[in-house]
């Protein structure tokens, strides 16, 4: 009792803060007198011992930023003197934890608490779980102090029994934080601080460990760099030699340094750039010798070419754009609108951050699909200029190999990438505009089908992800325009047709010619002959006469030599002193200089000359890979004396025509009374249809009713109108059915010169594509029926008598 008695007397203490520092019992530290505050503390426990038996006594209290602990230690000067730096200083040890109380009054400067001792006595024996706690805290002790070198400690450790002492020793440990120690101080229970300690200790261990472990990786990594550097320090030093005493040029070291420097700067995306990195390694590795270095070298070449990250910036000034595509193409309004409206997309698409979409950009693909000399190749760089892009042209005609567009393996000698990558090569740009030129031209063999190859390029849905066989890495082609280009819509592939969107350029009309002449044509071919606009000058009559004439064709290709064949001929003339300039062309000039017209209409003709002159001779209209043309049928009746009964046709046709003579003839027969035709004729005489310009293959069905015209015409004696074309499909009763190619047909019809045709009557929606100045100048009679086809092609007869000569409509 009287211990008991005595662990709780009050004490008073002068106390010594301890700046960020914190000192637990059974610890023995020095401290510097040089500061105001811990001299002041010890001067007055010294007062205060030389009137009480024992060393001087000091409360020591952490203080952190500031703010004192509420529990500091029990601490006696054990000695006073000089420390090791030769500064005044005394030994302290701490005794016991003080729970600290009120501030009081004292001897010296110092400020002076009364206190009172914490009881730490644990009972005995100590319980198993203490017991184990204290064992596993002296092993993990143990091996922290024998991983410092610290072995003349371990014994010390191990000796201490008392549980609040062995938890206190924690205080010298240096890795704790202040907080932490101040945490271990103010934990009176000592199984709890032990706990506490415990825990610190063995969290320190585990973060020690995991240091360990990233040291040695480090520092095994830091050996092979050096090791490395010093094996390629060698190797550079054998090298040099060798190509000392053989001659040899560059060294192959070097390069491969040189392409890893430059791959490293480069702009690759992350794939890409692993990829080439992994070759840059095959390339160190491969000896000189091996051809296998020639080949990564071209390869990473190809790579660090592409350009990865370049885009050029769209023009999204929608007026300006479209103003460029008028001022460069007359017409062609369906395909400058779909740009127009492209463009406008990409804008709105733009302006709400939706530039990319699930992986994919925003990129078109479209099929310009028409006749030659439309303009659809050089609509694809005035697209580009439009639209502030990158022109590529790729030209597919006559192409038969697959790798052409996939690219070919690089384990081939020769390899090189696709035509598609070559492109976006060429452009510098992932962007650009490209022209698929002459698709329909594309060929298959042995080697494969392009136009499969072509499926992914050209699919929006997957060629974000393009893969070329040489690059073996994946090409975002989602963000270009592709524009492909044809002549004739069936002979693209129609899986290919279905991922492009189809825009028909069908021909341009006299007005829009006579526009293109004057604004492109002329003043390109003036500059090529050398010529200015003021020394030469053509009227809007002669180019007219040129367009009409001329030149009979859905484009200008034929027009634009016309013109330089007039420009030649002037030029020359001027130079052999025939002609003077300034000279203006006028159509009445035309035929001095490049002979006669080549085009005549056939209602300018004389009755004589014309094709219809003669019954049995009807004009059709027909679609070509040259665009729309007229095409005469011509129908004859054999002798029944020398000729053998039944139907010959001659003129290359396909299966589909031969069929659509087969059901003319065989309605005429059925249906010939009703309609007032000696149909006896058709049962004893051979009949005979034949389509002039022999060597043409010809097919469809849309000759049908022009053949039941010529042969109605024939047996009637009734001549078909002179300014009468039709087309459309026949059947068995006389229907008429609708066909294809309305408007390139009409085109053609008002180049010939023609004012009236027939159409079906379910194809009067096609009008709407014709141009209006066109649709003014025809008179166009949608039919149901062949009764009416006849009604409006045959001249009527006169007096019930066969007519010799058509009369005028």
């Amino acid at each position: 009792m009287a211990a008991e008695s005595a662990a709780f007397t009050p004490l008073t203490l002068p106390v010594l803060p301890l700046d960020d520092e914190v000192v637990l019992p059974g610890m023995v530290v020095p401290l510097d007198l040089s500061d105001a505050e811990v001299r002041a503390a010890v001067e007055a426990a010294q007062a205060a011992a030389r009137s009480e038996p024992g060393k001087p006594r000091v409360l020591l209290v952490p203080r952190v930023d500031g703010t004192y602990a509420k529990t500091g230690v029990l601490g006696t000067v054990e000695q006073v003197g000089r420390l090791a730096d030769g500064d005044p200083g005394a030994l302290v040890r701490g005794r016991g934890r003080v729970r600290i109380g009120a501030g009081t009054t004292g001897p010296g400067a110092a400020l002076w608490v009364e206190g009172t001792r914490v009881d730490e006595t644990v009972p005995e024996p100590l319980p198993g779980q203490v017991a184990e706690l204290a064992k596993e805290y002296k092993a993990l002790a143990t091996a922290w102090l024998r991983k410092r070198g610290a072995w003349q400690v371990v014994d010390r450790v191990q000796a201490i029994d008392d549980v609040s002492a062995l938890a206190d020793n924690s205080g010298y440990s240096p890795f704790l934080t202040t907080e932490q120690k101040v945490e271990l101080l103010e934990t009176t229970d000592p199984v709890a601080r032990l706990r506490l300690a415990t825990q610190q200790l063995r969290d320190h261990l585990a973060e020690q460990d995991v240091a360990e472990t990233i040291a040695k990786d480090v520092q095994e990594g830091v050996d092979k760099q050096q090791r490395e550097f010093l094996l390629r320090r060698q190797l550079e030093a054998v090298r040099k030699e060798l190509r000392e005493l053989n001659g040899d040029g560059k060294d192959p070291a070097e390069e491969s340094d040189d392409y890893r420097a430059r791959v490293e700067a480069a702009d690759l995306p992350e794939k890409v750039r692993e990829a080439a990195l992994k070759e840059v390694d095959k390339l160190e590795r491969s000896s000189d010798q091996s051809p296998e270095g020639s080949w990564i070298r071209t390869w990473l070449d190809t790579v660090l070419e592409m350009p990865w990250n370049e885009r050029t910036e769209d023009a999204y000034d929608i007026q300006g754009a479209r103003g460029v595509l008028d001022a460069e193409h007359a017409g062609l309004d369906d395909v400058k609108d779909r740009i127009t409206e492209y463009l406008a997309v990409r804008k709105r698409r733009g302006d709400r951050g939706l530039g990319v979409v699930g992986g994919r950009r925003g990129g078109a693909v479209l099929a310009l699909v028409g006749p030659p000399g439309v303009g659809k190749t050089s609509l694809g760089e005035s697209v580009a200029h439009a639209m502030g892009r990158k022109f590529v042209r790729v030209a597919l005609g006559g192409v038969r190999d697959e790798a052409e567009i996939r690219g070919h393996r690089r384990t081939y000698v020769g390899a090189l990438p696709g035509r598609i990558v070559r492109a976006v090569k060429e452009a510098g740009s992932m962007n650009p505009v490209v022209l698929l030129d002459e698709i329909d031209k594309v060929g298959s063999d042995f080697r494969g089908d392009p136009a499969a190859a072509l499926l992914e390029v050209l699919d929006p849905a997957q060629n974000h992800t393009f893969r070329d066989h040489y690059l073996e890495v994946e090409l975002d082609l989602s963000d270009v325009v592709f524009l492909a280009t044809a002549n004739v819509l069936e002979a693209i592939p129609e899986a290919l047709l279905d991922r492009m969107e189809l825009v028909r350029l069908d021909g341009y009309t006299e007005d829009e010619k006579v526009v293109i002449a004057r604004d492109h044509l002329l003043p390109r071919q003036l500059e090529r002959a050398g010529l200015d606009g003021d020394e030469v000058a053509v009227d809007e009559g002669a180019l007219r006469k040129l367009a009409g004439e001329y030149t009979r064709e859905a484009g200008v290709r034929t027009l634009e030599r016309s013109i330089a064949r007039l420009l030649r001929k002037v030029a020359a003339q001027h130079e052999l002193g025939e002609r003077e300039l300034p000279f203006t062309v006028t159509d009445a000039d035309l035929r001095a200089l490049i002979g006669r017209p080549h085009h005549v209409p056939e209602s300018a003709q004389e009755p004589a000359e014309r094709r219809t002159s003669v019954p049995g001779v009807a004009t059709g209209l027909a679609v070509t890979g040259a665009g729309g043309d007229v095409l005469y049928v011509e129908a004859s009746l054999a002798d029944p004396e020398t000729g053998a009964a039944g139907l010959t046709l001659t003129g290359q046709l396909g299966d589909v025509m031969k069929e659509s003579a087969q059901i003319a003839l065989s309605f005429l027969r059925s249906h010939g009374a009703q309609l007032e035709l000696p149909v006896a004729d058709l049962k004893d005489r051979g009949v005979h249809i034949h389509f002039p310009a022999g060597a043409v293959p010809k097919d469809g069905p849309s000759a049908g009713i022009t053949m039941t015209t010529a042969l109605a015409s024939l047996l009637s004696g009734r001549l078909v109108r002179t300014d009468v074309a039709m087309t459309g499909e026949v059947s068995l009763t006389g229907r008429v059915l609708p066909i294809g190619g309305v408007k390139q047909k009409l085109l053609a019809a008002h180049r010939a010169g023609v004012t009236t045709v027939i159409i079906p009557k379910r194809n009067e929606p096609d009008l709407d594509d014709v141009p209006a100045e066109v649709l003014d100048k025809l008179d166009v009679h949608a039919v149901t029926d062949v009764r009416q086809v006849l009604e409006l092609a045959l001249v009527p007869a006169t007096n019930g008598a066969r007519s010799e000569v058509p009369v005028a409509a």
